[in-house]
């Protein structure tokens, strides 16, 4: 089958094409982000391939469907990048990765834990150049503290066995709450405003939805353990970016771990360090000491490049057939998410 693959970088290109010796697809790769402005890039192709910080609104949808697209392969866990009712509306499936390793992003997040509470980018920096002081420096020890895990599925569940080897007391929140799961790892399920007071750290493991959309706003943050640390490995919009801003300035946050960001399209997989960031928010965020960003890099491993790469294929492959797409997303979901 033949698909347009946009927003590609050589990882990307790498794992599919190994992916692909098995499948046998003619994937053409394009490095803009698909737009209403580059779908016209699409036409002829049958399917798209597109990322996370893709644009497919309902312009771009329209172009595609013009152009002859019926599927749209998002190479991502998260759909909110495309307007599943506008798809629906036009005829177009719509498939996503819902799992494609939980331990790579679920690792990453305890990485930015570790790194905040032990200074590890200031120490870094500070040997570098030959400055060999300690002050500033002091963290405290996760044995004993408290993390709150929001969202157990995949990804969550492997970060409270990862806190639970830490010796961590872990809390947990989820919309269904999973009592053989509470049994054996030996957590607790709370609600949310539990896990807000007593957590010493808080790690956001949820979809974005309507109904999660600024989860941790001015409100949820003023409920929160003075000095808590915060880790987004989620999605960008799960937090008032404007919110943690101001909680940082009061020091009541005592770190954000981030590798998400709400504005993020556009920015993040760009190599801007030529430009002047226009987002403000942004830009004051990275002038924190006790904030840590990465350009949502959690996923990048290359097991979970190879399982992004063959479930996007096989459900290419099973469209292409005319089978059932086991992965596929439909407008109703984000209905009942409200």
């Amino acid at each position: 089958m033949r698909v347009a693959v946009f927003d590609t970088h050589r990882y990307d290109r790498d794992a599919l094409e190994a992916a692909n010796a098995r499948f046998g697809h003619a994937l053409t790769y394009f490095e803009p982000r698909l737009t209403r402005q580059t779908a016209p890039l699409a036409e002829g192709f049958p399917a798209v391939c597109s990322f996370v910080n893709d644009k497919v609104d309902a312009a771009t949808l329209e172009v595609l469907r013009e152009g002859g697209v019926r599927l749209v392969a998002a190479r991502s866990a998260g759909y909110n990048h495309v307007d599943l009712e506008a798809a629906r509306r036009l005829g177009l499936r719509v498939t996503r990765v819902p799992e494609y390793s939980p331990h790579a992003v679920a690792e990453h997040a305890v990485a930015l834990v570790l790194s905040l509470n032990r200074h590890i980018p200031r120490a870094f920096s500070r040997v570098r150049d030959w400055n060999f002081s300690l002050d500033g420096l002091v963290g405290f020890d996760l044995a004993g503290k408290t993390v709150g895990i929001v969202g157990t599925g995949r990804i969550g569940r492997v970060a409270a066995r990862i806190f639970k080897g830490f010796g961590c007391d872990v809390l947990c929140y989820d919309v269904a709450p999973d009592a053989a799961f509470e049994r054996e790892l030996g957590v607790r399920y709370a609600a949310l405003d539990t896990l807000f007071a007593e957590s010493d750290v808080l790690s956001l493991h949820v979809p974005l939805t309507p109904g999660t959309r600024h989860l941790v706003d001015a409100a949820a943050l003023a409920r929160m353990k003075r000095g808590v640390l915060l880790i987004n490995t989620g999605r960008g919009a799960l937090i008032d970016s404007r919110a943690l801003v101001a909680a940082l300035k009061a020091g009541h946050v005592g770190g954000a771990g981030l590798d998400v960001y709400e504005e993020e399209e556009g920015v993040f997989f760009q190599d801007l360090s030529g430009q002047v960031l226009q987002d403000d928010v942004l830009a004051r965020l990275l002038t924190f000491p006790n904030v840590l960003i990465t350009s949502h890099q959690a996923f990048l491993t290359h097991e979970a490049l190879a399982n992004i790469a063959e479930t996007t294929l096989a459900s290419i492959k099973a469209f292409e057939r005319g089978e059932p797409l086991l992965n596929e997303v439909r407008a109703e979901q984000v209905l009942r998410a409200r």
